[in-house]
Order: C-alpha cells, then structure tokens, then sequence
C-alpha cells in the first residue's frame, strides 16, 4: 500500500505524463519483500543452528521446518526466532524446510499443536544466537557481555555509544562456543510478538509465483491420474488398448485395483483417464446413507458399549430425578474439500526416491515409501510445498504412496494429480456419527446426572470423555459404539469435536432452558461446581473457559440488545479455550445470522493478523460445514461429486466476526481448530432463540425452519 518515490517515478514515466496512482500489495509493515529477494540471492548465511543463519550482509534466514497449510505457521516459527534473536525483521528471509529429522522434531501440521511443541525449541534458537552475537561484539570491544544489549540486529555499548550490526559479527560469533542455557526475553518485553505482521508468503501468493504442490513442475516429469474403485468395489477387468493409443498417453499401469494413465500433459491424461473402459466387482457391503440411519438407531440401543467414563451412580440419578431431558444429534460425512485437490511428485530411481509436494506428515510420506520399496528411509528426500488446504486429509500418505507406485511402474520421475472429483469420491471422509444426550434434574433445577453415547462409523472413540461438563456432575456415563465400514474415514478439522462440540453445547441449552437458567449462567455455575465441589478427572482449565464466557458474554451485550436473537457456546480443545455467540434476525420468515463475536484463550498471541484470521476461518469452515454440508451414499458410491452438488457456504452468507483475545502471558496453544467446535451450536443456539425450532441435525438448511414464510 505504500511506494517509494523512486518506485513512483517509474510509474508515472511509464503513465506517459498523466497520473497514476500505484499500489504495492506486497508491501508489509514489518518486511521489505524486495530486500529479502535480492539479499537472499547475494548473501549465503553463517549457519547458528538448524533455525538461522545470518549473512556478512546482515540478512538472516530463518526456516520454517513445518508444513505451512495455511495455519500461518511459516510466518509465527519465525517471529518467534526473530524475537528472541533482537532482529530486524525487513533483513528477515523465511525458508521452507525440507524434512530432516535429525535436526528437527515433529515436522507435522495436525493437532493445532505446531507451536506448543516448538515454543521454547525456536526461543532457545533465536536466543542463543543473540546471546553469541553479544559476546563477539563484548569480544570485539574488550567490554563485559553483560554491559551490552541488543536491538533491530544491532549489539549496542551504550556507555561507549557503539555498535555493531548482526552481519558484521555473525561470521566471528558463530565460531565461538554455544552457551548451555540462554535466557529468554520477558513476555512483557516483547517487541514482534503480539503486533500485526503479514504472511510471508503473501508476495507470492499474490503474484501467482510457484509455491503449492499443483504448481510444482520438473523438466521431463510425466502426469498421472488414477481411476480408483468405489467403496466395496475392486478391478475385475480393465481395456485400455484405446487409451493407450491416444495422443500423449505414455502407458496404462494397474495395481492394488487402480488403474492409472501416464502421459505428457494433465489435460491428455484427464482425457484418457475418462475414456477407460473398467469393470468392477463387489468385494465388500455396499452402504447407503439409509442404511446408516437405521443402523444408528440399532447402535443406539444397544446393551453393549466401550465405557469411557463413569462417576457416580448414574442410575439412581435418574431413578429418582425430577426432570429428564433427551436429544439426539446426527452428522452426515464430509468431504475435506480442500481448495488444491491432493497431489505429489515422486522420483523412484536405483540410489534413492525424491519426494516434492503437499503433506501434513512427510515423516509419515517417507517411511510409507521406504516401506513400500524396502529400502533405507534415509534414501528418501521430502521437499515440503505450501499447501492450498489440508484440514486433516494430507495427514495421510495415501496420494504419496500413489504418486511412487506409478513412478516405479513407469521407471520415470511422475507428477500425480487427483481431479476435483477424485479428490471428493475418493477420499477421507469425516465420520458420520450420532450422539444420544440424558441430563437428569432435581427439583431445583440442578443437573446431577448426565449420560452421552457417541456411535460413529469408522470413527473409534466418537466422545471425548474428559471435557466440559465432565467434572462437574457427580453421575455421569459417557460410552461409544463404533460400526466398521469400507467408507474410508479420517482426520477432520479437530476431529470428533468439530460435531460433538455442537452437540454437547447445543443439548446443554436445552438442558439449561429445561431448569429455567440462562444458558451462559447456567454453565458459569456448572464450572462453579466443578471448582468447588469437582468429581472425578478434571483435564480443563476452569478459571480459563471461565474467562472466555465473562469475556464473550461482556463483548457482544449477551442477553441486553434487542431486535437480535443470541446464542451461545463454549468450548475448549486443542489446548485453547474459544466462548462465541452467534446473532440471528429473522428476514422473510428465515433465521439469517448477522454476527458472530467469539472470545479466545490461547496464551500469547504471536501474530494478531494470523490468529485473528484462523479464528475467522475457523468459524467460517464450521458454521458452513454445520449449515451445508452434506455427503452421502448409495451402494458405497458418493453421491456427490464436485461443487454442483455439494453445498459450500457462499461469500454472502459469511456474517460479521468480531474477535477477541485473554490477555495472559500463559504459552501458547493452537489456533488452526479451537475456534470450529463452538461455532455450530452458537448458530443453533441462536436460531432456537429466534424461532423456538431447536436444530439437532446437520446440515441446517434441510430444516423446515429454513423454508421460511412470506
């Protein structure tokens, strides 16, 4: 958004004497892209440990050993460096790490638990390069260490009023000892953490420069696609004598009931892969989402479960309580849907494999591909690529296994690419799951016995038995029941939550209006509770989901606006802690929901541009998911292929997020899926307020409350 006048000459000789005005997008407040560029070019680095390097020129290269999945990690790993190191973060340069477990642990995104795990790890790394830098200039000037401090990549004497920059004595301070302990800045003197700095890869990402997988390209790479069977199906036959003649197509290799098409461009392949003529065979049950209706409600009454958590005597709770309330909740499969379908490259040759793509687990991808080959996992490289969404799917090597069995079959270095359609068929899916919710009140209103039954498909434990309101209940029963299904399942953003959440917040209003509480008082006694009398295990931190409540309900007004319908939910996951209320008005006789204002405790926050931006995204992906989503089966084939029929929410559909942090100094936790749970009941919640239709199935917009009146 800014220029400089020279940059600004250029543009006005180029207008030929008439005025433009020029925007530079890839400027930032705290990084000049273009210094980066070119100092990164001119100036190879003095090496202090795996994080960072620091040239003569004073450019510091700082990687980023993670997957960037768009959770802004690429960006946060350095900032943390950058701030224990005292640099300048114009002179910042920002690497992608290739995998290499030697110098580096956990090189994972999944979890929401990248920083937590790397916190004090990238601390310690910019510290103690600080603290190097510091003794070589002391060295340089015959001072003591201590009487020297460090600011923007300068080691400062004040007394004497010199200085050094980090370039000038980075070549002299990596060659001295590494200290054993370092110490660490003071929250509270903090100078990069907790400001607004943009994505490091925004330049790129702007200007359409290479940097997913799809965008990768090798001199003499072949292009695959794969034609994989439905669900219960395997290969009984497959003719490809014409595809194999068809302009570009290099071969057609079958394996482990796949057929894949090799050739010379996506678009011949995509033709080809089309054209097969494959017959299929039934090898397994052959579901239907019917099926899976009916057999819920079998699994439902069934006397047989996985207890995973008893307190209590929940039958004589129940036995002798005043009031009973009852819901069940029922999710369908989703897709991941990510905006880059799954794809890798892979290089099989006789000395080793190289590996270049998109995965959340490129540990994983290498010693699958070790496995599959047998051979050393140090013959296998993986060059990590930015990845045009995840959520869960790319935990999995499945697509990377592919790309390597076809380059192995085809002896030839092979770029595999998974079509949209591929990409929703052919996947793994979120669970379906159906929850069963019991609270028993006494005569005053108080809940003292509470049972859940989670019963999933695929899903192993479909509860999470330790959260809210685990603990504060002194009769609860928590147990699961799981069907085993040829659907594939998986990892889906905060799995088991990003539903279970909507549906323990979504039944505890019920229970609350049930006992005539107000919903949010009704869980601040319940925590309450569970602080001054608690039962059992308690694995949460009251006083933190405490504070997220007072601070949601303070925010948005709760229970004091009028013309709004609130409601409310809270939820804590991945180490974080996120309260939101969501507000609806009615509009033609429908529930629109205008507003969501949401509340978070994830300890420090080390960029407010990208935290505020995963909560957003967080509550954007769950509010669509618990609105929309919906994919379903007949005889093990989805029936939904690509976006025509699958329902995404749309740009218009987005309300308002106003977002609001706890100010603590507590480490930080993760950000990529805390904020999705809580978002389904906090719409559902809402529109109970505005409408007095309570939503317990997903996707929403299949109520009739959504039909609205004239």
């Amino acid at each position: 958004m800014t220029a400089t006048r020279r940059d600004f000459l250029k543009i006005a000789a180029a207008a030929g004497g008439g005025l433009l005005l020029g925007f530079n997008w890839a400027e930032s407040e705290a990084a000049t892209t273009v210094v980066n560029a070119a100092g990164a070019a001119a100036a190879p680095g003095v090496g202090f440990n795996s994080y960072l390097s620091i040239s003569p020129q004073g450019i510091i290269t700082i990687l980023s050993p993670n997957p960037e999945v768009g959770q802004g990690i690429k960006t946060a790993f350095p900032i943390i460096v950058a701030e224990e190191l005292d640099a300048d973060w114009t002179k910042v340069v920002v690497e992608q790490a290739p995998l290499d477990t030697k110098k580096f642990e956990r090189q994972v995104a999944g979890g929401s638990g990248s920083i937590p795990h790397s916190w004090e790890r990238l601390r310690k790394a910019g510290a103690t390069a600080r603290q190097m830098l510091t003794e070589a200039a002391a060295k340089r000037w015959n001072v003591p260490a201590a009487e020297c401090t460090t600011d923007k990549g300068y080691v400062l004497h004040t007394a004497s009023k010199r200085k050094l920059s980090y370039g000038e004595l980075a070549t002299e301070a990596s060659q001295l000892a590494v200290p054993a302990s370092v110490k660490l800045k003071d929250p509270n003197d903090f100078k990069l953490i907790g400001t607004t700095i943009k994505n490091v890869d925004n330049p790129k990402i702007l200007t359409g420069k290479p940097l997913f997988g799809l965008d990768f390209y090798r001199e003499g790479m072949l292009f695959a696609m794969i034609q994989r069977p439905a669900f219960g199906y395997k290969l009984k036959s497959v003719d490809s004598a014409a595809v194999k003649a068809m302009s570009g197509i290099v071969d057609v290799v079958t394996y482990d009931n796949n057929v894949a098409v090799v050739g010379k461009s996506t678009w011949q392949v995509k033709k080809a892969k089309d054209a097969l003529k494959i017959e299929w065979e039934k090898a397994d049950n052959l579901e239907s989402s019917t099926d899976h209706d009916r057999l819920f409600k079998e699994l439902l009454d069934k006397k047989e479960a996985t207890v995973r958590r008893k307190d209590g005597d929940v039958d004589a709770a129940f036995k002798s309580a005043a009031k009973v309330v009852s819901a069940e909740f029922q999710c369908p499969f989703l897709p991941h849907s990510p905006l880059e379908p799954m794809n890798f490259f892979a290089h099989v040759r006789p000395d080793g494999v190289e590996l270049v793509g998109p995965t959340q687990t490129p540990e994983l991808a290498r010693n699958e591909t070790a496995k599959l080959l047998g051979i050393s996992p140090d013959k296998v490289t993986v060059q990590l690529t930015r990845m045009g969404g995840g959520f869960g799917r790319r935990l999995k090597a499945d697509y990377v296994i592919e790309a390597v069995q076809v380059s192995k079959l085809v002896n030839a270095p092979v770029k595999l690419i998974w079509t949209r359609e591929d990409d929703m068929t052919g996947g793994s899916y979120r669970p379906a799951v159906r929850y069963r919710f019991e609270a028993a009140l006494d005569a005053q209103g108080n809940m003292v016995g509470y049972k859940l039954r989670g019963v999933g498909i695929n899903s192993g434990n479909s509860t999470r038995e330790d959260n809210f309101p685990a603990g504060a209940v002194e009769n609860l029963l928590i147990d699961s029941v799981e069907h085993k299904s040829p659907i594939t399942t998986g990892a889906w953003r905060a799995p088991i939550t990003n539903f279970l959440a909507f549906a323990e917040q979504s039944f505890l209003d019920e229970v609350a209006q049930a006992a005539g509480k107000d919903p949010v008082q009704f869980r601040l006694d319940l925590l309450a509770k569970a602080k001054q009398k608690p039962t059992g295990a308690i694995k949460y931190d009251i006083d933190r989901m405490r504070g997220v409540i007072e601070l949601a309900a303070e925010k948005a007004q709760w229970g004091k606006k009028k013309g709004v319908s609130q409601g409310f939910s809270v939820y804590f996951s991945h180490r974080s802690y996120v309260a939101q209320i969501g507000e609806v008005v009615m509009k033609q006789g429908k529930p629109v929901l205008q507003k969501v204002y949401a509340a978070a405790d994830c300890g420090v926050v080390i960029n407010q541009s990208g935290a505020r931006q995963q909560i957003t995204g967080c509550i954007v992906d769950g509010i669509g998911h618990a609105m929309y989503g919906n994919l379903t089966f007949k005889d093990g084939v989805p029936e939904q292929k690509n976006y025509d029929t699958y329902r995404l929410i749309r740009l218009s559909e987005i309300p308002q997020v106003e977002v609001h942090f706890v100010q603590n100094t507590i480490d930080p936790t993760g950000l990529g899926e805390p904020a999705l749970p809580p978002a389904g009941a906090a719409v559902a919640n809402a529109i109970f307020k505005a409408t007095g239709k309570r939503l317990r199935n997903q996707p929403f917009v299949e109520e009739d409350v959504f039909k609205g009146v004239s």
